[in-house]
């Protein structure tokens, strides 16, 4: 019986791999070692109670004594804080999905590396804060990192064995988001309600606002040099409104091959619990008849600045991706809370790692976690100082 622990349940993708337990055999097929979550304590008891869990840990410490009480008699351990999320990651498990949102989601996905199994990674921000720490943790282990993301896991599944020396680049998809067809001038207007709606998708509040901003898919083009072993300029990016296509990889001898399916993140999730065997997913299979066309179009920049930031913080390199994904969480937070707007996200990261740029060490990989910690706060405090 394979050992799994889920971290960051609660969420979107958590909770579609909760599902995807269940629909596998749950706990008569799976020993549930740890689940975690964030406020939502009666899902997060309720999932650790059906699947046996040996723990289940929230994330705020003030939410122990609920969750202790949503627990009682069930036999599972109740735990609080970020403390608890890695000594959770710490207990062993063939198999870990990280799907905390954000920067909390790398100690926990850092320790889990250290135990051997497979990581299966739904956190962008943990390769995009710290990929020569992840990759280092791998190879120390013996640990198998299997993308989540359905852009990467498509890349994954597309390329197969296949060396990397055949491939010219490949291609992300991009839905564009809730604002893919507003005029440029109406989307400093844009509310947060609109910008947390997408089109295709059933995703958080956090992600859905990434997409609407491109946000999300700059990350995904970091995270696809940190995979893959790519250089930016092989990463490409294509707006396909229908987000059926996921990846294409483009070969040296002109073919493109390409990862279809539904707009799904089971899909992803699925492939990565089972892999290397296929099973078969509650997915729904393709009717290309039915959906008719498939469209495309470059990404316009001066509508997604986020994707230049990308390539620039490619360039950059060293603490750059920390302090990116630090400036671009605290921008969402203030676009959230009405402090700023929506086309203000892009130039606050943009300032902060202007800012940023010459501080002593900003040009090398951080040499830990506490290292990576150090510039994310750093990048927080400087990216809030540009509203006073």
């Amino acid at each position: 019986m394979r050992r799994i622990s889920i971290f960051g349940a609660t969420g979107s993708v958590g909770a579609n791999g909760v599902d995807l337990i269940r629909h596998a055999g749950g706990a008569a097929a799976y020993h549930t070692v740890a689940l975690t979550g964030g406020r939502n304590i009666a899902l997060l008891a309720q999932m650790a109670r059906e699947l046996r869990a040996e723990i289940a840990v929230t994330a705020h410490d003030e939410l122990l004594d609920e969750l202790r009480a949503a627990l009682a008699g069930s036999g599972v351990a109740a735990a609080a804080g970020s403390a608890a999320l890695v000594e959770a990651a710490a207990r062993p498990a063939d198999w870990t999905l990280s799907a905390i949102v954000g920067a909390a989601g790398l100690a926990p996905g850092l320790t889990a590396l250290a135990q051997g199994g497979v990581l299966a990674l739904a956190n962008k921000e943990s390769l995009v804060c710290a990929g020569s720490l992840l990759r280092a943790a791998t190879a120390r282990s013996g640990a198998t990192i299997l993308p989540v993301d359905s852009e990467h896991s498509a890349v994954f599944q597309v390329l197969g064995s296949e060396n990397l020396d055949s491939v010219k680049d490949v291609t992300l998809t991009a839905s564009g988001g809730a604002f893919r067809d507003w005029p440029l001038e109406r989307l400093a207007t844009a509310t947060v309600d609109q910008a947390s709606t997408h089109p295709n998708w059933a995703m958080g509040q956090r992600i859905t606002i990434d997409s609407a901003s491109m946000f999300n898919k700059a990350m995904e083009v970091i995270e696809a040099k940190e995979l893959f072993g790519l250089g930016a300029d092989r990463i490409k990016v294509l707006v396909h409104p229908e987000s059926i296509i996921h990846a294409m990889v483009t070969h040296h001898d002109g073919g493109t091959i390409a990862h279809l399916g539904a707009p799904d993140m089971r899909h992803a999730i699925g492939f990565a619990l089972h892999w290397p065997d296929r099973r078969p997913l509650p997915v729904a299979a393709l009717d290309l008849a039915a959906i008719g066309s498939l469209t495309f179009r470059a990404p316009d920049e001066a509508r997604w600045p986020a994707l230049r930031l990308a390539r620039e913080v490619m360039a950059a390199g060293g603490a750059a991706g920390a302090v990116f994904n630090a400036a671009k969480e605290q921008a969402l937070d203030d676009f959230i809370a009405g402090r700023i707007r929506f086309t203000d996200m892009a130039p606050r990261v943009e300032d902060t790692l202007a800012a940023l740029s010459g501080e002593e060490g900003f040009g090398r990989d951080p040499a830990d976690l506490a290292s990576v910690l150090d510039w994310d706060g750093l990048a927080r405090r400087k990216a809030a100082l540009c509203l006073t």
